[in-house]
């Protein structure tokens, strides 16, 4: 995780420009630190703003492209045989939307699911209608925050790491008490 004092000067320094690699590496800190800015009339909350979507857009975007080359491998290593990578595949494309519009709200299981749905073969277009369709309200969100209560990004990035965390650990529950009803 990138460290926010120095993502702080950094976008202070270098302005929109920066904004789109630095979320890549790290998108909710750097919104809320860009959102701050922005608040402050250091840069423009509305590049700021359409920087960040599509910056992580295109982070899915990298994600995806990997697990459709490079993912069936990645899931041989972990010692998954053909038979149980095409299961896997074919209950990830079922359940597409909901497992990718919820991986990316949780942000911590994000990254292997977007990668799981390029190794699946999701359609393309479906994954960033997905994506985008998460993307919007949780880029948003970041920037309100960022907006309001950006002077607090030291206290916000450890937080934001907690809630993640436990929102990635609420699903999995749920998922697992689901899985247990339904083979009921």
């Amino acid at each position: 995780m990138i460290d926010a004092e120095i993502a702080l000067s950094l976008l202070a320094a270098h302005g929109v420009a920066l904004v789109a690699p630095l979320a890549l590496i790290e998108g909710p800190i750097v919104t809320i630190l860009a959102a701050w800015l922005a608040q402050r009339g250091v840069l423009d909350v509305g590049a700021v703003t359409v920087t960040v979507i599509l910056a992580d857009l295109l982070g899915d975007a990298l994600l995806y492209a990997a697990g459709r080359h490079g993912g069936r491998a990645v899931l041989r290593v972990l010692r998954l045989g053909d038979a149980q990578v095409d299961t896997l595949a074919l209950s990830l494309r079922a359940r597409a939307p909901a497992l990718l519009i919820g991986a990316k709200l949780t942000h911590a299981a994000g990254a292997a699911v977007l990668f799981a749905a390029g190794a699946a073969h999701v359609p393309f277009g479906l994954f960033m209608a997905c994506n985008l369709a998460a993307t919007l309200p949780k880029s948003l969100g970041f920037v309100l925050l960022g907006w309001w209560f950006g002077e607090a990004h030291a206290r916000l990035g450890g937080w934001i790491g907690w809630v993640a965390l436990g929102l990635t650990l609420l699903a999995a529950l749920l998922f697992i008490l689901f899985r247990r009803r339904s083979c009921l």
